[in-house]
C-alpha cells in the first residue's frame, strides 16, 4: 500500500516570499516566482517532490484586494482538488516586521475561510528572517507582540523564520540558514500530525470531493485526469455561485451542501460511481456509505467544525 504523501498548503498575502519558499520545500523551482508584491502567484500551483512523499499547494491571491473575484474560481477549485481530503499543514507566512492591523486581517480571513480549527493544523512560518535583531529567535520576536503571541499560541507555538534572500548561503548547521530552518519545519510538522492523530485537516466537503475523486479515479485509471475532470466540473458549476459561498466551501457550511447536492450531477452525468470507498471520520458519527445525499447535507448543515482523519 502507497503511504500517503503529506499535503501542505501556504497561505499568506502575495509579496511574503510563499512562492519561493514553496519551491525550496520541493527542491525545484516550480513555483512562479516575483518580485513584485502586487503580481506574485497568479494562479494556484502545486507540486509533488519526486519521491512523491510531499505534495505542496501555493494558493492564489486569496487574500489580495487587488484580484478580480471572479478569477479566483478556477483557482479555489484547483486548491480543494489538489489537497482532497484536506491538508495535513497550513503554513502560514507573515514578515518579520511590525504586526499591523493588515497583518490582523489576513489571519481573520484565515480563521473565516477555514475555521479556528484550522489553527490545531497550522505552523507559522516568517520570512525576511535577516531584519531580526542580531542573536533573535523568531520566538523572541513573537512574544514582543501580544496579538502574535496569541496567534502564535493558537498554532501551538509552532513557529520558524526563513530568509529567501541572505540565509541561503550561510553554515547549514546555523540557526540563520533555510536548511536548517527547513530540517526543523519538517520536524515540526511530522509532530503536529501525530499530535493531530495522523489525519488532516477537513470537513464534509472535502470528503465528498474525495470520494468523487476516487470514484473518478476508479472509473478512468488515472487520480490526475480524475481531478481534471472534476475540476472541468467544478468550475462550471461554480459560476452560478456567489463568490463568497464558493469560499465558504472549506467550512462546510450551506455552500457545501449546495455543492454536495451538485455533485449527483456528477455522477448522474456518467462520471463516477457510487460507494465502495473507506468512510471518513466525523464528529458525531460515520454515515453509511449508502446514505443519501439529502442526509448528508442535513448533517452537514449540523456540523461545521472540521475533523481529523
Amino acid at each position: 500500500m502507497e503511504a500517503t504523501p503529506l499535503r501542505v498548503v501556504l497561505l499568506g498575502k502575495t509579496g511574503t516570499g510563499k512562492s519561493k519558499f514553496g519551491n525550496a520545500l520541493i527542491e525545484e523551482n516550480v513555483f512562479k516566482v516575483n518580485s513584485s508584491a502586487n503580481s506574485g502567484t497568479g494562479k494556484c500551483q502545486a507540486a509533488t517532490k519526486r519521491n512523491g512523499e510531499l505534495i505542496v499547494v501555493d494558493t492564489p491571491g486569496f487574500f489580495d484586494t487587488s484580484r478580480d473575484e471572479a478569477n479566483l474560481i478556477p483557482d479555489i477549485g484547483k486548491s480543494i482538488t489538489e489537497c482532497s481530503p484536506g491538508p495535513h499543514a497550513f503554513l502560514i507566512f507573515l514578515k518579520v516586521e511590525k504586526y499591523t492591523e493588515h497583518e490582523k486581517q489576513i489571519i481573520t480571513k484565515i480563521r473565516k475561510l477555514f475555521s479556528e480549527e484550522a489553527f490545531k493544523y497550522a505552523v507559522l512560518v516568517f520570512t525576511h528572517g535577516d531584519d531580526l535583531g542580531e542573536g533573535e529567535t523568531i520566538q523572541e520576536f513573537v512574544s514582543e507582540n501580544e496579538d502574535l503571541k496569541e496567534l502564535s499560541d493558537k498554532c501551538g507555538g509552532r513557529c520558524h523564520v526563513v530568509d529567501n534572500k541572505y540565509w541561503e548561503k550561510t553554515p547549514p548547521e546555523q540557526y540563520r540558514n533555510n536548511q536548517f530552518q527547513i530540517k526543523q519545519l519538517f520536524s515540526t510538522i511530522n509532530e503536529m500530525v501525530e499530535q493531530n492523530g495522523g489525519g488532516c485537516y477537513t470537513n464534509k466537503f472535502l470528503q465528498t470531493v474525495e470520494r468523487i475523486i476516487r470514484e473518478e479515479t476508479k472509473r478512468t485509471g488515472s487520480r490526475e485526469k480524475a481531478k481534471e475532470s472534476f475540476l472541468e466540473f467544478f468550475i462550471k458549476k461554480a459560476v452560478a455561485f456567489v463568490l463568497k459561498v464558493l469560499l465558504g466551501v472549506f467550512l462546510g457550511g450551506t455552500a457545501g451542501a449546495s455543492f454536495e447536492a451538485a455533485f449527483t450531477d456528477f455522477r448522474e452525468a456518467g462520471h463516477g460511481r457510487s460507494g465502495g470507498y473507506e468512510r471518513f471520520p466525523t464528529d458525531s458519527h460515520e454515515e453509511d456509505e449508502g446514505s443519501t445525499t439529502e442526509t448528508m447535507c442535513e448533517s452537514l448543515n449540523r456540523q461545521r467544525k472540521p475533523k481529523a482523519q
